[in-house]
């Protein structure tokens, strides 16, 4: 006997998970591939010749690796959003509809290993000034996970009374020093979340779900929609000053992105445009600069970390420490 769905087809429900299961690993796997044509596409400035320029000597390893280094965080923070919303969303419905929401249908898809190793990277590359938000997004998306504990009240109590306690120990000192130099954004990135995840877990009422739902699904696509135009313009290449004698015996300093390097050229995307191809004898010198997205907001530690680093990023500090900035990344652009 045929099932509801007709043959060939699984019926309804697991014929919505299998729909939203395609769209989910399409954006998955499509969404960087985009990315990269886009930051490649951008970095030459828009011209077609130097963008295959750029295709041909940026390997695709290579390509994913500086994808991977600068579009994290924000994977990660579309996802965590993603699953946050729909644990809720998913919570909040139950079984009661017979199409939930889009995202509580990604969110039940989800493998628990999936959703741990995430959260595991999220804990890595994010800001540290930012990871609190984490705990607020881990509270709502293993809620049922937690619901299962089954727990006395006082167990509850406790636990949350020495998390509480450890992590004001932790961010204190912090809290104070942004609070006295003004810093109040700050302040509240570290303040409000641990608050707000003693309540974020528990369904929504009934007449908020489909509002939630269609309000908060496309405002979490254009969020990061926005947020991903950084992403775009962060260049693939490293920013390099090289020095080129010249024939008049004055030092020239070429700011710019190498490309590749042969036997008997340099090919330099130049900062303003352009590709120049420098022999490799009348290079002098060349010194690896930072770009201006690099440059610290904050003057916040907490505990010897840099609010803006991450975690790896605050380990990577510590087996070599950052040098001074070399005089000739200074040079007017």
């Amino acid at each position: 006997m045929t099932e509801a769905g007709g043959p060939g087809l699984p019926p309804p429900r697991k014929r919505y998970a299998w729909r939203a299961g395609q769209g989910f690993w399409t954006v998955a796997v499509g969404v960087p591939a985009v990315f990269s044509v886009m930051r490649l596409w951008v970095e030459a400035g828009g011209e077609l010749q130097t963008t295959l320029l750029l295709v041909a000597n940026v390997g695709p390893i290579n390509l994913m690796a500086a994808l991977f280094t600068t579009a994290t965080r924000l994977v990660t923070t579309g996802l965590v959003a993603v699953f946050a919303l729909g644990a809720v969303l998913a919570v909040s419905t139950g079984d009661r509809p017979r199409r939930p929401p889009l995202f509580a249908r990604w969110y039940v898809m989800a493998p628990p290993w999936f959703l741990a190793g995430l959260f595991a990277i999220a804990l890595a590359a994010w800001q540290i000034i930012y990871l609190p938000l984490l705990a607020v997004a881990a509270v709502a998306v293993f809620q049922r996970e937690l619901a299962m504990l089954e727990w006395p009240r006082w167990r509850w109590a406790a636990t949350i009374g020495v998390a509480l306690a450890g992590y004001g120990w932790l961010v204190a000192p912090t809290v104070l020093q942004a609070w006295r130099i003004g810093e109040l954004f700050a302040v509240a990135l570290l303040v409000v979340p641990p608050v707000l995840a003693l309540g974020v877990s528990g369904p929504l009422p009934r007449w908020l779900v489909r509002p939630t739902a269609a309000l908060a699904q496309p405002g979490i696509a254009v969020v990061l929609l926005v947020a991903a135009v950084p992403v775009v313009l962060t260049p693939v290449l490293p920013m390099t000053v090289t020095t080129v004698a010249t024939p008049a015996g004055v030092p020239e300093e070429v700011r710019g992105h190498v490309i590749s390097t042969d036997d008997v050229n340099t090919v330099i995307l130049q900062e303003r445009g352009g590709v120049r191809y420098i022999d490799n004898d009348a290079i002098e010198a060349r010194v690896l600069c930072p770009t201006a997205e690099e440059l610290v907001r904050y003057r916040l530690r907490v505990r010897e970390f840099h609010v803006e680093d991450s975690l790896l990023g605050a380990l990577g500090r510590r087996v070599r420490p950052m040098t001074p900035v070399s005089a000739v990344c200074r040079i007017p652009t």
